[in-house]
């Protein structure tokens, strides 16, 4: 979807700039929305044999539409394509990673409010420690989660600037509107260098390292819950939804889905 949000902005500027004509930029127009939905109705085929899933979409349009295919890369290479189509779905990758930060911090809080007076030991080295509200323990992953929230904001900024008519090193010598592909794309500026632009990953790093920090969170957060409704603690209760039967013991409940998201960090 990303790949043909950007094609259909890159032409709508091309048509603008009168680099295209009408005719050609309605042809791709058709061609590209047919292929969007035949990947929302799950009938799109991407193809092994093709370098990526930009050529899958192209061999594609060429097919429905013919030779005005070509049209797709005027002023635009294969460069700037790959890396824009990428800034926006981290982009709307991190902006739902947030919401769903932010939900599990007010679920935290909600059941932090219920239990501000009930008592559970504070262990150091799995050894009973000192007594602790149950509340506290909670609330320190939502201190946890906050921080994880603000590296995903933090990344957001790296993400609003567009690579789109950088071409494959140094621009292009067309007539391009590189603010209007911004502003339609929904970032805030143009990139400013067009060699960096193209070699520049240190958006995906951030994004893989903040991904990483708050998997950690989770899963410290299931190993404890894991360790806390065990046999040999029996400090909570898990309900019945998510937990799993064993296969031979019927008596047993397994904490499955926290298993799954522990093992999931590795």
């Amino acid at each position: 979807n990303e790949d043909i949000e950007a094609s259909i902005v890159h032409v709508e500027m091309l048509f603008k700039q009168k680099i295209i004509n009408f005719k050609i930029k309605n042809k791709i127009f058709w061609g590209l929305n047919r292929i969007k939905n035949e990947i929302i109705k799950k009938k799109f085929e991407f193809s092994s044999n093709h370098e990526d899933i930009h050529m899958s979409i192209e061999k594609r349009l060429f097919e429905i539409i013919g030779e005005d295919s070509g049209f797709i890369h005027t002023a635009r290479s294969r460069n700037d394509q790959v890396i824009t189509d990428f800034k926006l779905w981290l982009r709307k990758s991190t902006k739902k990673i947030i919401k769903h930060l932010e939900y599990t911090m007010k679920t935290i809080v909600k059941n932090a409010e219920r239990n501000v007076e009930t008592i559970m030991p504070g262990f150091t080295h799995l050894k009973n420690a000192q007594p602790i509200s149950f509340a506290h323990y909670m609330l320190a992953y939502v201190e946890m989660f906050q921080r994880d929230k603000k590296r995903f904001i933090y990344n957001l900024e790296n993400l609003m600037e567009n690579p789109l008519g950088v071409g494959a090193l140094s621009g292009t010598s067309f007539n391009i509107d590189r603010d209007y592909t911004t502003k339609k794309l929904g970032f805030n500026f143009p990139t400013k260098n067009s060699i960096d632009t193209v070699s520049d990953r240190d958006f995906v790093v951030d994004f893989l390292y903040s991904v990483s920090v708050t998997s950690v969170h989770i899963s410290r957060l299931a190993e404890e819950f894991i360790i806390w409704n065990s046999d040999g603690f029996k400090l909570i209760t898990l309900k019945d939804k998510i937990v799993t039967g064993s296969s031979i013991m019927p008596q047993k409940k397994n904490p499955d889905p926290l298993e799954f998201l522990r093992g999931k960090t590795g």
